[in-house]
């Protein structure tokens, strides 16, 4: 993975989420809280999903083939997208049934260890905490200003959006749990365990349709930043080119696709033609790096 930061913070969330899984399985085990179940098998999710995300880079990587021309950089939208479908079934669906069930037999936390998903749930908090704050940093360059929802929305790697997401969300979840387990300790009633298994549930499914929604997007194709695209006419038109259309694509995350009609003069050679093309896709280049693939096509000023 190319963008700033990705791998950096894709390990980090895996490290956290592997050993906050256990602790929470740890708790589960002692009290039989569904909130801690739930909240374990979210982090089980999220620790596959991270793996998924570095499959996914590594596949990538691949070199381009005859079967496959343009390379294999969207593996990694592929990867991202099967994230959010692991996310809502593993972690949204289960963590919802597991609060049905919880309300058709709520169950007190009682016994000696009952300070023990408290603890677990502080510590988890911390943990969760930290490895935002990495997938923050490693967003930072290319976020700019964008607030989190703009930079999930507009960024075409994938991974940083996914761990920004995961950990975001895991946060609240671990807000959620936490709600849950001490109002049922305080009043005795396993109602409010169930609740909190609820709210991570939804929280679980909200998040991944907004995964699904985003990395589809990519996944049909999405063109160039705004930005990116005004860089690229900028280059077109500053030997004085006429653009006739101009069309954008991301092939992958850091691998984009460009292809323009452009004027030339009626009077202009064979060899005028090919230089100008090579000194557009030159310019092309230079402004956007990413533009790997560039297709120009010239043509003759018409009336019409």
């Amino acid at each position: 993975m190319s963008a700033s930061g990705g791998p950096k913070a894709v390990v980090a969330a895996l490290a956290a989420n592997l050993s906050i899984a256990a602790m929470k399985f740890v708790a589960f085990v002692l009290t039989s809280s569904s909130s801690m179940l739930a909240e374990a098998i979210h982090s089980v999710a999220d620790s596959g999903n991270q793996v998924l995300l570095l499959i996914g880079g590594k596949r990538s990587a691949r070199q381009a083939s005859p079967q496959h021309p343009f390379g294999y950089g969207r593996e990694r939208y592929i990867y991202a997208f099967i994230v959010s479908i692991v996310l809502f079934t593993v972690g949204g669906l289960f963590a919802l049934f597991e609060a049905w069930e919880k309300f058709q037999h709520p169950e007190p936390i009682e016994g000696a260890w009952w300070w023990v998903p408290l603890a677990i749930l502080l510590g988890s908090i911390v943990a969760e905490g930290l490895s935002f704050r990495t997938a923050m940093g490693a967003s930072r360059p290319s976020r700019g200003g964008q607030s989190l929802a703009q930079f999930v929305r507009a960024a075409k790697q994938p991974e940083l959006p996914v761990i920004l997401l995961e950990d975001f969300g895991a946060l609240i979840g671990l807000a959620c749990a936490l709600f849950g387990v001490s109002l049922t300790l305080i009043t005795g009633n396993g109602v409010w365990d169930a609740v909190g298994t609820a709210m991570i549930g939804i929280l679980l499914v909200v998040i991944a349709a907004v995964l699904a929604f985003e990395t589809s997007s990519l996944l049909v194709g999405e063109s160039a930043t705004s930005s990116d695209i005004a860089k690229i006419e900028s280059a077109l038109e500053s030997d004085g080119t006429r653009i006739i259309h101009l069309r954008t694509m991301h092939l992958g995350p850091d691998e984009l696709l460009v292809a323009a009609k452009f004027s030339v003069g009626t009077a202009s050679t064979g060899a005028q033609i090919a230089k100008a093309i090579d000194d557009a896709e030159a310019r092309i280049r230079a402004a956007v790096p990413s533009a790997r693939v560039i297709y120009l096509e010239p043509d003759i000023p018409r009336a019409d």
